[in-house]
């Protein structure tokens, strides 16, 4: 999808305009095409540390902003209150969301193209820029400013006199953990980072605000990555849980578009429309453990039992991931408790919560359409027999909170004070 340049400097369509790409492990990265966060869960580094669940925002952003003559050029943009800066978003020519989310500045006669993508399996985003319009023999720099939480995705991050201010330095990566029970996030790059503390101070979410939520946060910047930009050579940073090689970042980059090239060829229709959803199939399946699940939404939700079965057929029979619907399919049935499927997984990565009286109905649902799609009735007979079994004589003979089959054959259930889906 390409959002042309009277949208992109259009502040409010292209505040309202997001971006997402997931990881395969419940973290994603995600944002608006203006540049500025309008939701707490949108970051740059957002990872599960028990995936899909247990997320944390690590990196909530970057500044970005040129520098010719001694002039700066913002590219970023954030929303504080009663105010924007920088308004980087006007100086946007389009955005791109393939093959990955690719923005084309447009600055003085120059043009910059910034990309940003999540590697399939790591818990990691790249982000690249590239000077394709030569400057003229004007020296060209970009400065980066990440910043950092390192808190719950589902919360607020606010200045404090606990943040561990200090850093990791070496010549091609640095590292940073704000707090002891984070993750320590790492940076490999090809430019110059220079240690400069600081803090930005009530940036402002107004989806959050419309929401009725807390929409107000604090930021911590560690420092400055400095980069000479020259046509034909690319300045990046990878944000990640675990150290990287600057060299691995073009291995890392040829896999990814490999495997997303592989993914669209794969699409048994030309029709952009079923494209486009066949190609979305693949965000909502991560791990879980050894297994794969299906989470229920972006950008909060995790793995439901009643929306995983109810979507399996679609996002993993149709398109003929049998061996990944096998997986989601197993790793429910080992965490059905009184014969009842698991409605949710919370972010917390406690136990699991059993208040669905149809989710084990769609559990069986999706096994028949399995079996319908790859006729494996071995592997279900000796697999996941016990489990359907379980679950029939539970609702015979009645299950929690007083779920059980009623005499006209229907199921019935329910009480006081209990939300139980649907």
């Amino acid at each position: 999808m390409l959002i042309p340049k009277e949208d992109c400097q259009n502040l409010h369509k292209a505040l309202y305009l997001e971006w997402l790409e997931t990881n395969g492990r419940g973290g994603f990265a995600s944002g608006s095409v203006a540049g500025a966060n309008t939701r707490r869960y949108h970051a740059l580094l957002l990872a599960a540390n028990t995936p899909p669940v247990d997320r944390f925002v690590l990196v909530n952003h970057v500044e970005e902003w040129l520098e010719i003559e001694g002039t700066h050029i913002p590219l970023s943009t954030n929303v504080y209150d009663g105010a924007l800066y920088p308004e980087g978003f006007r100086n946007c020519a389009d955005f791109s969301s393939e093959p990955w989310p690719t923005w084309r500045y447009e600055v003085h006669g120059l043009c910059v193209v910034r990309e940003v993508l999540c590697p399939h399996g790591r818990d990691a985003v790249i982000l690249r820029w590239r000077l394709i319009a030569p400057s003229g023999g004007v020296p060209v720099t970009l400065h980066i400013r990440p910043m950092l939480s390192g808190r719950p995705f589902h919360s607020a991050h606010h200045e404090n006199s606990q943040l561990i201010t200090e850093a990791q330095i070496d010549e091609q990566e640095v590292s940073w953990q704000p707090y002891r029970n984070v993750p320590r996030v790492h940076a490999a790059h090809n430019g110059i980072y220079v240690h400069a503390p600081d803090w930005y101070r009530r940036i402002q979410y107004p989806v959050e605000q419309e929401r009725g939520l807390d929409h107000e946060e604090d930021w911590w910047s560690p420092g400055e990555f400095r980069y000479a930009l020259t046509t034909g050579q690319t300045a990046e940073i990878v944000f990640a849980t675990d150290a990287w090689q600057q060299s691995s970042i073009d291995q890392a980059l040829s896999k990814e578009r490999q495997r997303r090239q592989s993914l669209r060829g794969d699409a048994l229709s030309e029709d952009p429309l079923i494209r486009t959803l066949w190609i979305a199939t693949d965000s909502y399946l991560a791990s879980r453990g050894e297994n794969r699940t299906v989470l229920a939404g972006f950008p909060w939700f995790a793995d439901w039992g009643r929306d995983t079965f109810i979507s399996l057929p679609g996002l993993c029979l149709v398109t003929g991931r049998h061996k990944v619907a096998w997986q989601v399919i197993e790793a429910f049935a080992g965490r059905i408790s009184a014969g009842m499927v698991p409605n949710r997984f919370p972010d917390s990565g406690s136990e699991p919560e059993y208040n669905s009286i149809d989710a084990s109905l769609w559990f069986i649902h999706a096994v028949d359409r399995y079996v319908r799609y790859t006729n494996d009735v071995q592997g279900v007979r000796s697999t996941i027999w016990p489990a359907i079994k379980e679950i029939v004589d539970a609702y015979r003979r009645g299950t929690r909170f007083g779920i059980h089959m009623d005499s006209d054959g229907l199921i019935t259930g329910g009480g006081p004070s209990v939300q139980l889906t649907w």
